[in-house]
């Protein structure tokens, strides 16, 4: 207050120079409520005028003039005043030297608002000055606030309260200071507008913690029960100090997925999902989602959420692991290789987790079992016998396929061991077997005749089948002349093969055929066995007929020599009975001789035997019929032929 006494007697001395109805207030002032303010007033009028009964004044408060009835604030003349002044109000300044200050106590908000004052000279030398005071009446103290609070960059608070009050001085205190790192206070006076303001300074320097964090500015005035409090919340600007995504992750292909980020920053942030360098999503907020749907595998991947500010970007990523069965793999085309060649089988395929691989041939393990996208198996002078279906396996524990190619080896020809000359009945069967790629073409040829048989060529019954890559070709030949030895024909039989590749020639070695040695065996022990039935047959019919006849001298005179397939007439059931038996084995020896006959086929005609036909073993029964007794007789009959006559003893 001490200024204000100082202030006024200068402001006297300008304003004489300058003799107009002029006044001096301050344009604002504030007050804390309930306390009380000063209102500094100085005044002049022109110097032509003298006070008659001396210089009165009024204040006014919201308007200058009287007769709009703006409420009084203070009267000189009379202590009739605004009921809200009442007591309230007290004039310190003399009118009479042109000091117009004001005191007012108490003070409410109600109070706050603009002070006229009106100078009553005396007569009609009345004035109303248009300027005024506004007073501002606080219950918090004000707390100048940077526009701005950056991390890391030193900030400095002032808490102001106004200093207007003679009879009071207030004490400025921070509260809620216990969190900040080294905070720094000092205290200040200020003159502003001709009015008294005391100030406090907190100087620290803030994190991106203190974001949000309280801040207290506490006015006490001593020997009162006056409190005064000023709360702020700091909004401590910084960069992106923490971005927070899901960890990696791993979804099976065709299922959903969500991934999150939340970013830490002030202000918010915008924040978007990248996949690769493409934008996939973005907002400015402080988290956000990115849902998938129906995962692929080219879903899989780096994924990174980046916040950016005006103050800083920060991202973090992670990874998106799609799991999925093996894809069909990628094999070589089916193949026709040489024999000798060299190969490279490749197998490729996709697959999350890492598929195994494995080389099957026509179902058996062909190479090793690997694990990976790629897979080659190295085939080395490949052979016939590695002709074959190449089928690559690919599974893992979501699934399995396979796809396969054909490996096809072109070889010259070989002989099987089944080729070969048999001995069979009245001849010879050559056969000659070869195997190659493509299929070998067989030839017979007969050196000493100098004879090719070929499939051109009808004689020898020349017959070739043809079965993959197996060519089978057979003659049949009848012997030609004695034979040199036991253990082969005559004729020597060569078979050629040939095919694209290589030609080959062999002499056909003789083999007894064990099948027709066994019918000559069987058929030979089947016919002692019959003629000896026969005999033993004959005989018993010539006792049974002696002793019927009851004289063993009896003859039987043959009339008829006709030859019929029959039985004596005498006990006629019981020897057909017998002949019967000896018919049906006849025939069963017969019949083993022509199925061996038709097995061996027909015989082209070579050497000696050509010309001659086949003899069949015949046998028959005798039936005498219209014999008559005789003493047995042997002559020729009427027609030639010879007979015996049989006599009955």
């Amino acid at each position: 207050m001490w200024c204000l006494e100082r202030l006024i007697p200068l402001l006297l001395i300008i304003s004489d120079a300058n003799s107009q109805w002029n006044i001096w207030v301050p344009r604002d002032i504030s007050a804390m409520a309930n306390s009380c303010v000063v209102i500094p007033c100085s005044f002049m009028y022109p110097p032509g005028i003298r006070p008659a009964r001396g210089v009165h004044g009024i204040w006014y408060f919201g308007q200058p003039y009287p007769q709009l009835f703006p409420p009084v604030v203070f009267k000189s003349l009379t202590d009739v005043v605004h009921e809200s002044f009442k007591g309230r109000t007290k004039l310190l300044g003399d009118l009479n030297q042109r000091n117009c200050t004001l005191l007012i106590g108490n003070l409410g908000t109600e109070h706050s608002g603009r002070y006229y004052f009106r100078a009553d000279i005396g007569g009609a030398n009345k004035y109303s000055y248009p300027d005024f005071a506004e007073l501002k009446v606080l219950v918090q103290p004000n707390i100048d606030i940077p526009e701005e609070i950056v991390s890391d960059n030193s900030l400095e608070l002032t808490c102001y309260v106004p200093d207007n009050c003679p009879d009071m001085t207030p004490e400025i205190q921070w509260i809620y200071t216990d969190y900040l790192p080294d905070p720094e206070f000092s205290s200040d006076f200020i003159e502003e507008s001709n009015t008294a303001v005391l100030s406090n300074t907190l100087r620290f320097t803030p994190r991106p913690m203190h974001n949000s964090q309280l801040l207290g500015c506490r006015v006490i005035y001593p020997n009162t029960t006056l409190v005064y409090e000023r709360i702020i919340s700091l909004d401590v600007k910084y960069p992106p100090r923490s971005v927070w995504v899901n960890v990696s992750s791993e979804v099976m292909e065709g299922s959903s997925v969500t991934l999150h980020c939340e970013v830490d920053s002030n202000p918010s942030p915008r924040i978007a999902w990248l996949f690769g360098e493409q934008e996939l999503l973005w907002d400015t907020a402080t988290n956000i989602s990115l849902s998938m749907d129906d995962i692929t595998p080219e879903q899989e991947g780096v994924y990174t959420c980046v916040g950016d500010n005006s103050f800083g970007i920060m991202n973090t990523s992670l990874y998106l692991t799609v799991k999925y069965p093996p894809r069909e793999p990628i094999v070589n085309d089916s193949i026709t290789v040489v024999e000798g060649t060299s190969l490279a089988l490749h197998c490729n395929t996709m697959g999350n987790p890492t598929p195994t691989l494995t080389w099957l041939k026509d179902g058996e393990l062909a190479g090793s079992i690997t694990a990976g996208q790629l897979s080659v198996l190295d085939i080395l002078e490949v052979t016939p016998q590695q002709t074959g279906q190449y089928r690559c396996l690919v599974e893992n524990e979501h699934g399995r396929a396979s796809a396969s190619l054909n490996i096809t080896v072109e070889y010259a020809p070989v002989f099987l061991e089944e080729s070969k000359c048999t001995v069979v009945r009245e001849g010879v069967q050559c056969v000659c077997v070869a195997v190659g790629n493509p299929e070998p073409t067989i030839e017979f040829y007969l050196p000493d005749l100098n004879i090719t048989i070929n499939e051109t060529d009808n004689r020898f019954n020349f017959y070739t089948h043809s079965d993959g890559h197996t060519s089978t070709a057979m003659i049949k030949l009848r012997e030609k002349g004695e034979r040199t030895d036991n253990s082969g024909p005559a004729v020597n039989v060569l078979c050629n093969i040939y095919n694209t590749y290589g030609k080959e020639n062999v002499l056909l070695e003789l083999q007894q055929e064990k099948k027709y040695m066994m019918a000559v065996i069987v058929g030979t022990i089947g016919g002692v066995a019959v003629i000896a039935f026969i005999i033993a047959a004959v005989r018993y019919v010539g006792q049974n007929n002696k002793k019927e006849n009851g004289n063993p001298r009896q003859e039987v005179v043959l009339e008829n020599p006709a030859l019929y397939y029959s039985a004596v007439k005498k006990d006629k059931q019981n020897l057909r009975k017998k002949v019967l038996k000896t018919e049906l084995l006849g025939s069963k020896f017969n019949s083993i001789l022509e199925e061996t006959t038709r097995e061996d086929g027909d015989f082209q005609p070579v050497g000696s035997m050509a010309g001659k036909e086949k003899q069949e073993l015949n046998y028959a029964a005798l039936e005498f019929i219209g014999a008559r007794p005789s003493g047995g007789a042997s002559g020729r009959g009427d027609d030639g032929s010879n007979y015996t006559e049989i006599k009955a003893k």
